[in-house]
């Protein structure tokens, strides 16, 4: 079992900030002003950058953002990109390789109303040799093809939405095989969100 290292609040700039952040008192669109503007900062070499954000942090903003702040996300075309990139670079970072022994396989992803072919973003994971190594271009044979939104995507990656749920209600959608799928989240030591 892993575990997580403790966190002392301003361990780094950006997630003191973060857990700061009052995101009830912000519309989807200031939440995205917000996100660009770091995002921003990032890119220019500031020093503040998204992937400096603690997973930790990382879920708990997640499980405090509303629908709507989180769809904005999906919609804005760079913050969608750079929390698709985020989330994908983390993969390996939480990957439990004990929990995938004997287990490989690759999943396709694909990512409604993306700039991609035929409208999705896709990415690739590949869980091989006790290995999870993810990107948008490891041209694999998938097992498995998951599509759902990015929105969607990013709760169930930071464990602020109920899997089975999403699956049930059609929100994930499958082809390939089935138990990939399925049993994909238990192979990453996931921190849960804080609930409050």
């Amino acid at each position: 079992m892993r575990l997580h290292k403790t966190r002392t609040a301003g361990e780094h700039v950006i997630n003191a900030f973060a857990e700061k952040l009052e995101l009830a008192k912000l519309s989807p669109e200031q939440f995205t002003q917000v996100l660009e503007t770091l995002h921003m900062l990032g890119e220019t070499g500031a020093g503040i950058e998204l992937s400096s954000l603690e997973t930790e942090v990382l879920v708990d903003v997640v499980q405090r953002a509303s629908r709507e702040q989180l769809k904005a996300i999906a919609d804005h075309p760079e913050l969608r990109s750079a929390f698709l990139d985020e989330i994908f670079r983390r993969m390996s970072d939480h990957f439990v390789p004990e929990r995938a022994r004997h287990v490989d396989f690759v999943v396709a992803w694909r990512f409604t109303d993306g700039d991609g072919e035929d409208g999705f973003d896709r990415f690739q994971t590949v869980i091989e040799d006790g290995v999870c190594v993810s990107s948008t271009d490891l041209a694999r044979t998938p097992d498995t093809t998951i599509t759902l939104s990015v929105d969607d995507f990013i709760r169930m990656a930071t464990g602020n939405a109920a899997v089975a749920a999403m699956f049930v209600t059609g929100k994930v959608k499958v082809k390939g095989e089935y138990a990939p799928a399925v049993r994909f989240s238990g192979y990453f030591d996931i921190p849960k969100p804080s609930g409050g």
